[in-house]
C-alpha cells in the first residue's frame, strides 16, 4: 500500500508570507513543493503526494491541517521561508513532541536539506505550537528555509537551481523517514541479443549466365555471392 505525504506550501492568494529582496514567500516554497512532489513521485516507489495548494490561493492553516487528515497522509511536511534579519535553515515539531516517529522523520528531512545549505548557519531542530503541527493527526513538520530578507540567503533563493536541489533533498529526507524505495531504472537493450542482419542485392538477371558472370566479378574483389532463382 502507497505511503501517503500531504506537502503544505505555506502562505498564498491574499497572504504573500514574508517579503524582501525581490521575492515573495508565498511563491518560493509553492515552487518548491511542486519540485518535491516531482522527485518523490518520480524517483520512488510506492508513494502518493498531495498539495494543500498547488496555485496562488489563500487557504486558512485549520483548512490545511484537515486537508491531510483527511488524506490519510503517513507524514505532513510545511515550506516556510523564514525573516527577521537572520540566516539560516531551521525545522519545528510540536512542542509535546518527545523523540519517537516524529522526532525520527524530522531528523532524516532536516538532515537531507541542511546538506544543500553548505555555508549557512544550522539553527536546529526546534519544537513550537505551531497550528499545521498541532492540528494534523500524522506526524508533521514545519520547514524554514533561511531568511527572506537577508541577502546571502534571498539570493540563494532566487536562484531556480538551487530550489531544485532544496526540493530534491527533502525528497530524499521524506523518503528516508517512510522507507521509501527508489524507483529502478529501465535495464539497457541488450547487444548480444536480436541481432539483425541485412542483405544487399547486386541485380537481377533474365540469363543464368549473366547471372554467374557477374557473380564471378564480385567473387574476384572478394565478396561471397549467392544465386537465388525465383
Amino acid at each position: 500500500m502507497s505511503k501517503i505525504v500531504v506537502i503544505d506550501p505555506g502562505h498564498g492568494g491574499k497572504d504573500p508570507g514574508a517579503c524582501a529582496n525581490g521575492l515573495k514567500e508565498k511563491d518560493i516554497v509553492l515552487k518548491i513543493s511542486k519540485y518535491a512532489k516531482s522527485y518523490l513521485e518520480n524517483g520512488y516507489e510506492g508513494v502518493k503526494v498531495y498539495l494543500t495548494r498547488s496555485t496562488d490561493v489563500f487557504l486558512e492553516l485549520s483548512e490545511r491541517a484537515k486537508f491531510a487528515n483527511a488524506k490519510k497522509a503517513n507524514l505532513f511536511v510545511s515550506n516556510h521561508i523564514n525573516a527577521g534579519g537572520g540566516t539560516g535553515f531551521e525545522s519545528y515539531v510540536y512542542t509535546t513532541i518527545n523523540g519517537g516517529t516524529t522526532e525520527k522523520m524530522r531528523s532524516a528531512i532536516h538532515n537531507e536539506v541542511m546538506n544543500v545549505f553548505e555555508g549557512f548557519r544550522d539553527r536546529g531542530k526546534k519544537k513550537e505550537n505551531l497550528a499545521v503541527v498541532r492540528e494534523t493527526d500524522m506526524p508533521a513538520t514545519l520547514l524554514e528555509h533561511l531568511f527572506i530578507d537577508t541577502k546571502k540567503d534571498a539570493d540563494f533563493l532566487k536562484s531556480d537551481a538551487n530550489l531544485k536541489a532544496i526540493a530534491k533533498a527533502e525528497a530524499k529526507g521524506i523518503a528516508k523517514a517512510l522507507g521509501l524505495k527508489t524507483k529502478s531504472k529501465p535495464s539497457k537493450p541488450s547487444t548480444d541479443k536480436d541481432k539483425s542482419f541485412y542483405k544487399v542485392q547486386t541485380g537481377a538477371f533474365a540469363s543464368k549466365e549473366n547471372a554467374e558472370k557477374s557473380a564471378k566479378e564480385l567473387e574476384r574483389k572478394g565478396y561471397k555471392t549467392y544465386i537465388v532463382k525465383e
